[in-house]
């Protein structure tokens, strides 16, 4: 089943995607949803820290 979400074409060097890699494999998760949960620490310390991000419809 295609997904409704945009694709973003990540690099990164490949001893930093093995990692990432091997987190996800001790989590149970694929490293793609690994990387998602990452993002979503980093925006809410950011938020935290900083305030809500209000972005506006485009």
């Amino acid at each position: 089943m295609p997904s409704d979400l945009p694709r973003y074409t990540l690099r990164i060097p490949q001893i930093l995607l093995d990692k990432i890699r091997y987190i996800a494999e001790e989590n149970g998760r694929s490293a793609n949803k690994e990387i998602e949960l990452m993002i979503k620490q980093r925006i809410k310390d950011y938020e935290a820290q900083n305030g809500p991000i209000t972005l506006s419809d485009s």
